[in-house]
């Protein structure tokens, strides 16, 4: 008999482009599935890139070629003994349709759906499916335009009215990402101090920036980082401060 319960839906959105919001996808939903146990379900809806359901197929290829990363997807499969996590290439107008389509046809009910969405927030069904999010988190740099854009759109989006399919629990948090070492953290506190007038949630854990955000497996050597088939090493999500991450994620979210 099929599980009966409600996956929780998350989307790393921002309406600027290049802080994350694919990477961050993809880096959570390998972590969870592949290496604590979670069944993960990515849709892809931003069109016409689909950068994640396309970093999948050059992940297979990647894997094929590299006997050291073909014999741990190998290993990882005997181990977890589940199959790679599915992703839907959709578009946003088409998500929350194709996403009960799967759950209704798949033996297992995923625990969690991550929906990577254009960025442009007047496109066509995005809002909608925003709105029906149970966690938006949106990765901002210290950079002015990108804190002063990510606040307005979020006051903004909180102040939509209630939509007929709204997640009523539905939570926002902020979260510092490309944190470059050399920056004085005193800018990071001016902005935190805007944030709490706003009354914004922002998480305490600030991602260290890394070349290893914009390498794939295919050109990673030995080691992985950014994949769809494998999670990442653990002494990479050390040195870019994922794994504390990961552990406030799962102390926001009910996972």
């Amino acid at each position: 008999m099929k599980a009966t319960k409600n996956p929780l839906k998350v989307s790393f959105f921002t309406q600027k482009g290049g802080v994350g919001k694919s990477t961050m996808t993809t880096l959570m939903a390998s972590i969870l599935h592949y290496r604590l146990g979670f069944n993960v379900l990515v849709m892809d809806c931003d069109f016409p890139q689909y950068s994640i359901s396309n970093m999948r197929e050059r992940d297979k290829k990647a894997i094929m070629l590299h006997e050291y990363h073909k014999k741990a997807a190998m290993r990882q499969f005997q181990l977890i003994n589940k199959k790679a996590f599915p992703i839907i290439r959709c578009k946003a107008e088409d998500a929350l349709e194709q996403t009960s389509n799967y759950i209704n046809q798949s033996a297992a009910v995923p625990d969690i759906i991550f929906f990577d969405l254009p960025g442009t927030a007047n496109t066509k069904g995005v809002l909608t499916t925003l709105k029906t999010m149970d966690f938006i988190f949106a990765p901002i740099t210290a950079d002015r335009l990108i804190v002063e854009s990510t606040l307005g759109f979020t006051k903004a989006f909180l102040g939509l009215p209630d939509g007929a399919h709204e997640s009523k629990e539905q939570v926002i948090w902020l979260f510092w990402n490309q944190i470059d070492g050399r920056e004085k953290t005193g800018l990071y506190e001016i902005y935190e101090k805007t944030i709490a007038a706003l009354q914004l949630n922002i998480m305490e854990t600030r991602i260290m920036d890394s070349k290893r955000f914009r390498k794939e497996s295919e050109d990673t050597g030995n080691s992985i980082f950014r994949s769809t088939l494998l999670p990442a090493d653990l002494s990479l999500l050390k040195a870019t401060r994922m794994n504390l991450f990961i552990e406030e994620f799962l102390q926001i979210t009910p996972l």
